[in-house]
């Protein structure tokens, strides 16, 4: 299976408006105009399963990923120029559709799987021994939004098994006025809405987890132009690394 180049995307955002959003949020989840009292979660120091992203050791590793809705992928088969599609969306339902096939169901399974059963089904209906190659185009179930003072704030589509620095690194980086002690990434989880704040200097020397970023996240860098309130609020944070519940 051949590996797909990231298709990588961005939608320009208020920073400003995003951040007053969350706290508007934050102050009517703890009903009272105060800061929440935060109650540890769990650390996220690696992908999950229920995301797709398991065995996700290394940044390069994709062979295990699992498709999910929205992802997209091209269909090659070999020799086959009429029954090969260069891009295929997966739907809300976890199905491509392919000539000669009609809807196939693709989520669930990793690029291999679905091959070898194209190729189970091909081999029983049309061809003779095919060979079908799927190659992973866009993660579009992937997405995570990054503002605060980085270069360029936005929503952009990951790789799985992303972390931190990388998502950084897809807003082309930090600005001067960044404030490097005060990273927070936001995060939806079961039982409520949960924040965890890191020290991206210490992130970028080893010396603090690297944390994998999942579908969803919001990541924000604390800088000297943020509003007081939200600047507040992240250094405020009690813990670095744990997942707390606001």
């Amino acid at each position: 299976m051949r590996k797909g180049n990231t298709v990588r995307q961005r939608r320009t955002i208020s920073p400003t408006l995003n951040c007053g959003a969350i706290l508007t949020l934050v102050f009517a989840l703890s009903g009272c105009n105060t800061y929440p009292i935060a109650e540890a979660g769990p650390v996220v120091a690696q992908a999950i399963p229920e995301m797709g992203q398991q065995s996700f050791n290394h940044a390069t590793d994709f062979n295990n990923y699992i498709l999910r809705p929205a992802d997209v992928i091209s269909v090659t088969v070999f020799r086959e120029e009429s029954l090969s599609l260069d891009r295929v969306p997966i739907s809300a339902d976890g199905l491509i559709a392919l000539p000669l096939l009609g809807e196939i169901r693709a989520s669930g399974v990793t690029a291999a799987e679905l091959s070898d059963q194209l190729e189970t089904i091909l081999g029983e209906r049309y061809l003779r021994e095919p060979n079908v190659s799927i190659n992973v185009l866009g993660y579009g179930s992937h997405q995570l939004t990054i503002e605060g003072a980085v270069r360029n704030p936005g929503i952009y589509e990951f790789r799985p098994g992303t972390r931190l620095s990388g998502s950084v690194a897809l807003a082309n980086g930090l600005t001067r006025v960044s404030d490097y002690r005060n990273v927070a990434i936001f995060r939806q989880m079961e039982g409520g809405m949960y924040v965890a704040k890191f020290d991206y200097a210490a992130v970028r020397d080893g010396t603090m987890l690297d944390p994998v970023i999942q579908p969803g996240d919001r990541v924000v860098v604390g800088s000297s132009g943020l509003s007081q309130a939200w600047q507040d609020f992240i250094t405020a944070l009690p813990v670095f690394t744990l997942f707390t519940r606001i």
